[in-house]
């Protein structure tokens, strides 16, 4: 094969240059192969995520504290082994189970952190003034006005000692069901 040179005249070309060219558009070729895969890949994993999501994570009772450490209207800001938040508050003097409510910290609107306030009878989420009655019911701002709820945990008393029945594994970001 030939080339023309700068005074127009035809030399013959690199015959080592072709065998690069080759393995030039190979690898690119390859490389873009490659980056496609890996795309289609990634879809095909989160595709897969959708249509068949994870099971339930796993529960267990979990020690928080004991029954005689809480007084009428004392809450305690309790973080289970997945990172969730849950704010335990006593309602009651019996030394049952139902003295207590443990609710979900992270309000339902925009996930800001909510906090009792035992002078108000009442949760609030600084946020955007909501507010949720002490059975953790939406009453005021946001959440009131979309009739949301905090989430409730489930909890026991054995032997003076107080539990809470939390899911142990973390779910996968986005999906899964809210604790």
């Amino acid at each position: 094969m030939t080339a023309r040179d700068a005074t127009g005249s035809q030399s013959p070309q690199d015959p080592a240059a072709e065998p690069r060219r080759g393995f030039l558009r190979q690898a690119t070729g390859l490389a873009m192969l490659g980056a496609l895969v890996a795309g289609y890949g990634r879809f095909a994993g989160m595709a897969m995520e959708f249509l068949y999501p994870s099971q339930p994570a796993a529960e267990d009772w979990q020690f928080v504290s004991s029954v005689a450490s809480f007084r009428q209207g004392d809450s305690l800001a309790y973080r289970a082994p997945r990172g969730d938040k849950v704010t335990i508050t006593r309602q009651a003097e019996s030394g049952t189970a139902d003295d207590f409510i443990a609710l979900s910290s992270t309000c339902p609107h925009l996930g800001c952190q909510v906090h009792w306030e035992p002078h108000n009878d009442r949760y609030f989420c600084p946020c955007h003034n909501g507010v949720f009655d002490p059975s953790g019911k939406g009453i005021g701002g946001p959440p009131g006005d979309a009739g949301q709820s905090l989430p409730r945990f489930p909890l026991k008393v054995e032997d003076g000692l107080l539990y809470i029945l939390v899911p142990m594994t973390r779910l996968p970001s986005g999906g899964g069901e809210e604790a």
